[in-house]
């Protein structure tokens, strides 16, 4: 039987050490581009692939990032995924995907992810409790919340600011004269829907006002349209002139019963406004008003917390959070204040 080539075979064949094979192989190493190349042609026609499996033995670093995601039916997780992976592949580490339930948290497949050894987990629109943190912790696997936060010191989080998100949305629709202002929110426990939810209603009280309704639409499309249609029933007492959406993916439902089941104009009728701002929104099917969280900063910052952590172990994890801006289109109107 025909003995596989080893990284000696290619060093000897290209001219150059062992090390420079091994450096030719790791992404982001230093080293010139076209020694590079000469030395993955050589390798090529040795028929030489690395063996990803033993080096991580001699390393203790299997070069994988666990991803656990409970919530893919929202435009702006996939997207955010796919960068996320793209920036790690450009790091030299691979990605691994699990799923969960979003309305639960990751807990019941932690020790799963834990058997391949990943050298750090990324949990997006999902949580984890604090015993299972600690338990990461032990094994020297980092844990980032992107999209999330937890009441723990011992996890980093990347989130933008939804407390003052909130704020933002409720002070714009008062100051474009709405005063029938109702809430659809997203997954109650979820620290994400908690801050705007907050922020909005902190807003309305700094104008004065108070939501004439929070409803619950659990970051799900069926319920929110579900919520929509009991809100303008015949025999509903009060309408909203405005809706604050939780999220976009749950306000392109809102804005379609209100168009094609109820018969309303938007904004004309009732003005709607979300938050993500998910390519979807730009279209002009939507024109959505909407909150912007910026997906490349979040992702640029999770990737760079996790290498930092990969790398230092000893940096303390800290909670992040930027600043989200409104993005003005066509779906508020303007009824009146705002000049």
């Amino acid at each position: 039987m025909k003995r596989k080539p080893s990284s000696i075979d290619v060093a000897k064949a290209a001219g150059v050490s062992q090390s420079m094979v091994s450096r030719a192989f790791t992404p982001g190493s230093s080293i010139n581009p076209k020694k590079r190349e000469s030395i993955l042609n050589t390798a090529k026609e040795l028929g030489y692939r690395p063996n990803i499996m033993a080096r991580s033995m001699i390393t203790r670093k299997s070069k994988i990032i666990g991803f656990v995601c409970g919530y893919l039916e929202n435009q702006y997780y996939p997207l955010a995924l796919e960068k996320l992976s793209r920036q790690f592949q450009a790091n030299g580490y691979h990605s691994l995907m699990f799923f969960a339930d979003h309305q639960n948290s990751a807990d019941d497949i932690v020790q799963e992810f834990l058997q391949y050894q990943v050298d750090a987990v990324i949990l997006a629109s999902i949580s984890l409790s604090p015993d299972w943190i600690q338990a990461c912790h032990s094994f020297s696997v980092p844990v980032v919340l992107f999209n999330r936060a937890i009441d723990s010191d011992t996890v980093t989080s990347i989130t933008s600011d939804n407390y003052e998100g909130g704020k933002k949305v409720a002070h714009y629709l008062v100051e474009t004269g709405h005063k029938k202002i109702s809430y659809i929110s997203g997954f109650l426990e979820s620290s994400t829907n908690k801050d705007r939810e907050q922020g909005f209603i902190d807003g309305l009280k700094d104008k004065g006002l108070a939501p004439l309704s929070i409803e619950n639409g659990n970051y799900c499309q069926q319920q929110a349209r579900e919520v929509t249609l009991a809100l303008f029933a015949p025999n509903s007492k009060a309408k909203p002139d405005a809706l604050f959406v939780a999220n976009d993916h749950m306000a392109f439902a809102v804005i379609d019963t209100l168009r094609y089941e109820l018969g309303l104009n938007v904004p004309e009728d009732v003005s709607v406004i979300g938050y993500d701002n998910v390519p979807l929104g730009n279209s002009l099917a939507y024109n959505l008003t909407t909150m912007n969280q910026s997906m490349e900063e979040m992702v640029d910052l999770t990737v760079k917390s996790v290498l930092n952590r990969i790398e230092s172990p000893s940096i303390a994890p800290k909670k992040i959070e930027i600043t989200s801006d409104l993005i003005i289109r066509n779906s508020v109107a303007n009824r009146g204040q705002l000049s």
